[in-house]
């Protein structure tokens, strides 16, 4: 029987990310479900400390400026980093389908677990000073929502969330 992992992530997998998450079920018989949330609200404080985090100065101020990400604009980057994640899946021999959701995922997350069966949720996000810190991340919310194993990891590292 094949299992399904559902896979979150905010931004395009490199190629050293999906062989981290494929390397994680290599001898099992998995298909991989790809989420990617387009980003089109902040809250700006917390915006800014998380780019000040990662010495993002320009995000930063323009997170202070209160500077929304068009809604347009961001579905059509999360439909280019799906269309890179999706490919870098293909290239390594995975099953993988995937869609762009809201910004917030979780009510994604909730549709589709109704309908289909997953047996982990592998999060990928670049770390986050405030949510982390208060586990009010992607990762958190699923973990108390949903009564799946939730991995959280790192983008562009072998780092755990």
């Amino acid at each position: 029987m094949t299992d399904t992992i559902l896979v979150l992530s905010e931004a395009a997998l490199a190629e050293s990310d999906v062989r981290h998450v494929v390397s994680l079920h290599e001898d099992d018989d998995v298909r991989y479900q790809l989420l990617v949330p387009a980003d089109t609200a902040h809250d700006p404080v917390t915006a800014f400390v998380d780019y000040l985090s990662l010495g993002y100065l320009r995000r930063a101020w323009d997170a202070v400026r209160g500077k929304e990400p068009d809604e347009q604009v961001a579905r059509l980057t999360a439909g280019e980093q799906l269309a890179a994640s999706v490919e870098a899946f293909s290239a390594v021999g995975a099953d993988v389908t995937g869609e762009v959701v809201d910004d917030d995922p979780i009510p994604a997350v909730t549709a589709w677990l109704a309908n289909d069966a997953a047996s982990e949720i592998v999060v990928l996000t670049y770390p986050h000073a405030v949510e982390d810190t208060f586990h009010t991340d992607w990762a958190s919310k699923a973990r108390e929502a949903f009564q799946v194993p939730v991995l959280h990891l790192y983008l562009g590292t072998n780092e755990i969330g």
